[in-house]
């Protein structure tokens, strides 16, 4: 393997380039403020980014619920609505039940066609549940039946006590139903997935379901298709269901490894486990040195494998200013050569990300920081679990994939960043300090001084209260936004650097002018040494 690219025989996993999202997760104990965390980036070149909310609802009986494909939007069918639905926003609903989800693709001959979708599943569960143990039965119980109409995946269930990871994959266009198991996290433990099924064996004396749960043929399954033939105690449903490969490893496992090196200093030592040099696999969950807090895995969610041999934003193929770019697909082939390029968490094509605080001791909602596009170059915005609408700057319908709008979150924040990739590391350091202010706001002053003013009213109050302030403060970021972008449009014009004043004379003049008012010179800076020294051989010389 080389530094900056991993070669081999495999193509391209179809299922990666439409869908590859990220999950994070730490139990109370693992936590600064005994918060349960979870994050997820939802990432494809096909996403808008926009906030989702519904409405706790009464229905009559007889009414009927819609399921429709949340990748393709194709219908799937209706299933029989329940007398009452929970308020959700985003992936959190009003009990502070959270559900997040990575794709793992697993065995092509179990994806399915017909019933429910992986992402109806989500939202159904969310309107319907309390806790993680109620969504798992949920969700298992309508895929039963009723049918599962994706590929693998993998779901983050968590909720004020617990934190559960459940896997499950199909069996197939003609057979209905799922194969299946769910593992709960340590409450002093952090884990993590990423497009590869990552629950191995099963304690099967797990009567009592203290730790686990499991379809009754999650065996027998794969004992009839051929898949295993050894001991209940040796199975593995991630080596029987989702067999790792390069991509698995290199693509997937490697943004699991990254954040529990961040969290655990002897999680480092799996880096060869992830370029394919040895076999042992990492651990599920894992303690970390420190307690975190929900600012830190905004940061996780930030990464881009720096200070590490995969550093995305080094190397040839970042070009002069160290972007995070890579065209075309997760890789490419050249002669008989299969490449891949490194596969962070914070990647271009991220629709939205999350990190929800969920708080069992602590007298208010819970939080979920919403972010759109792009996780290195967005702001996590606090909306609390009991807002009863979204802000227009994030609202479902203004604009969409094709449509632009000037007051749309998601489109503010793509030209900024999209900006930024043709001078990443020169216009990163000011997209980072718009940034590191809105959040230590949000962070600092806002959350505080709302979860102070929320004891003193109601619930219906509070309610009001945090709806408003959070839709407000919401759309002012995305019009500060857009003025940085505005800034950054006319420092970084042309490839030149405009020259800045030490102390803006006034909100809006950040340029120096001379005496007599016109604007000077720009400062013209070569690109980086390491880049000329690449193309020094390319250029005429003395």
């Amino acid at each position: 393997m080389k530094r900056y690219s991993i070669c081999c025989l495999l193509f391209c996993i179809n299922y990666l380039c439409a869908s590859a999202c990220t999950n994070f997760m730490a139990g109370k104990l693992a936590t600064t403020d005994g918060s349960i965390l979870v994050s997820y980036a939802a990432d494809s070149y096909s996403l808008y980014g926009f906030l989702r909310y519904s409405p706790a609802t009464d229905y009559e009986a007889g009414a009927m619920r819609n399921i429709t494909d949340w990748d393709t939007g194709r219908p799937l069918g209706q299933i029989p609505q329940v007398p009452h639905t929970y308020s959700v926003i985003g992936n959190m609903n009003e009990h502070q039940l959270v559900i997040g989800e990575t794709t793992y693709g697993g065995r092509e001959e179990l994806y399915g066609e017909n019933g429910i979708d992986y992402g109806s599943l989500i939202y159904i569960a969310l309107e319907r549940c309390q806790t993680a143990r109620e969504a798992i039965q949920c969700i298992t119980s309508l895929v039963e039946e009723y049918g599962y109409a994706s590929e693998g995946e993998s779901f983050t269930i968590a909720d004020t006590e617990e934190v559960w990871i459940l896997e499950l994959i199909g069996k197939g266009k003609t057979e209905k139903g799922a194969v299946w198991v769910a593992q709960r996290i340590p409450d002093d433990c952090v884990s993590a997935h990423a497009n590869q099924a990552r629950i191995t064996h099963i304690d099967f004396k797990d009567k009592k379901h203290k730790n686990f749960y499991w379809s009754k043929d999650v065996v027998s399954f794969a004992r009839q298709k051929g898949w295993f033939d050894g001991k209940d105690a040796e199975f593995s449903f991630s080596d029987t269901y989702n067999p790792l490969d390069i991509v698995g490893l290199y693509i997937c496992e490697a943004r699991v490894w990254s954040f529990f090196r961040q969290v655990n200093k002897e999680m480092g030592n799996y880096y060869s486990y992830v370029i394919g040099q040895t076999k042992e696999r990492m651990p599920l969950y894992i303690k970390p040195d420190k307690l975190l807090s929900a600012d830190d895995f905004k940061h996780f969610m930030r990464d881009h494998y720096e200070n590490t041999p995969l550093d995305i934003t080094q190397g040839s193929a970042a070009g002069p200013w160290h972007s995070k770019l890579r065209y075309g697909s997760l890789g490419y082939q050249l002669d008989s050569l299969q490449y891949w390029y490194q596969r962070p968490t914070a990647t271009q094509q991220t629709g939205w990300s999350f990190v929800a605080q969920i708080r069992p001791n602590d007298p208010h909602a819970g939080i979920f920081w919403f972010g759109v596009d792009d996780a290195a170059t967005t702001v996590y915005a606090p909306f609390y679990s009991n807002v009863q609408a979204v802000p227009e700057s994030m609202r479902e319908g203004n604009g969409d994939l094709y449509t632009y709008s000037a007051t749309s979150a998601w489109w503010t924040f793509n030209k900024v960043a999209n900006w930024a990739y043709s001078k990443y590391s020169a216009m990163r350091p000011d997209i980072m300090r718009i940034q590191t202010q809105w959040e230590q706001y949000f962070t600092e002053k806002l959350v505080p001084e709302t979860d102070a003013a929320m004891v003193r009213m109601n619930n219906e109050e509070a309610a009001h209260y945090a709806t408003n302030l959070c839709c407000k403060k919401a759309d002012e970021l995305t019009q500060s936004w857009n003025q940085l972008f505005e800034y950054l449009l006319v420092k970084y014009l042309d490839g030149q650097e405009r020259k800045e004043t030490a102390e803006p004379a006034d909100g809006k003049t950040f340029f120096q002018r001379n005496e007599w008012g016109e604007p000077v010179g720009p400062n013209r800076p070569a690109f980086p040494e390491d880049f000329l020294r690449r193309i020094a051989p390319e250029t005429l010389h003395e």
